[in-house]
């Protein structure tokens, strides 16, 4: 019998609409094959259905109590339950190469932007990432350039990952019914991520500085990384504001700091 009351501080809502759980589980298309690892599973409304598909299934759950319930609970497959902070989660720890990881999650809505980029971190890991977030987290994570809601989280995505945003899901799905609308998204890493990972960190703290004032010009908002003459030698008017640019016209940006002692 599940007592556990929904705790706010943990972001939590728990599914329990059967034909959404389906239709979660439709898109995963998990095979006997799979190493899931799942963040946030709640009362295991994907759990239970996941377990008895895959080979291994890896349970984060920061909530004690939420885990204890868990834990007790027959399960009908191989899980192992990690009482942790998913912001804090070290991926490498359950990774079997050549085995790639698949995930799955109902992000917590108040720290889903930090945890999308704590998962990016080690996107190499994976074949998959579907999560559950804010619907309008995930229309900025697909958003174009020139969008206002193109941003740092949609260009770092778009580096390593093709985002897909594959259905919506309504408050009344979940207990207790958040007050906005949930998406369901995919994110599967590119074969070849479009920067090297040498580059990455130079790339991410690029973003950081041309998204922190977003109504400033390049060449004010990048003045700390990159004078005016490397932002031309880019391609790229320094008169130009960060949304207005593509994740290509982003890299080059970055090869610009190859030899500065950004880190």
């Amino acid at each position: 019998m599940k007592t556990h009351s929904p705790r706010k501080r943990f972001g939590q809502n728990f599914l329990h609409d059967a034909g959404i759980i389906k239709r979660i589980i439709n898109s995963l298309k998990p095979k006997d094959s799979d190493h899931y690892i799942e963040i946030g599973p709640g009362h295991g409304a994907i759990t239970q259905p996941l377990a008895s598909q895959v080979k291994q299934l890896d349970v984060i759950e920061i909530d004690h109590d939420l885990a204890t319930e868990l834990q007790a609970q027959a399960w009908f497959g191989d899980i192992r339950l990690h009482r942790a902070d998913a912001l804090k989660f070290d991926f490498n720890s359950i990774a079997q190469p050549p085995e790639m990881l698949r995930l799955v999650g109902n992000l917590p809505y108040n720290i889903s932007t930090p945890l999308l980029f704590h998962i990016l971190s080690q996107h190499h890991l994976f074949t998959d990432m579907h999560v559950m977030l804010q619907k309008e987290v995930v229309q900025r994570m697909t958003a174009t350039p020139g969008n206002k809601i193109y941003g740092r989280l949609t260009v770092a995505l778009a580096a390593r990952c093709k985002v897909e945003s594959l259905f919506i899901i309504k408050p009344g799905a979940f207990n207790p019914a958040p007050k906005i609308d949930s998406a369901f998204a995919r994110l599967t890493p590119l074969e070849q991520p479009l920067i090297k990972p040498s580059e990455q960190n130079k790339f991410d703290t690029l973003l950081r500085h041309a998204f922190s004032q977003r109504r400033k010009q390049l060449g004010n908002a990048l003045q700390e990384l990159l004078c005016i003459e490397q932002i031309k030698a880019a391609g790229i008017n320094p008169q130009h504001r960060a949304e207005t640019l593509s994740v290509y016209e982003f890299i080059e940006l970055t090869h610009q700091l190859e030899d500065s002692s950004i880190s």
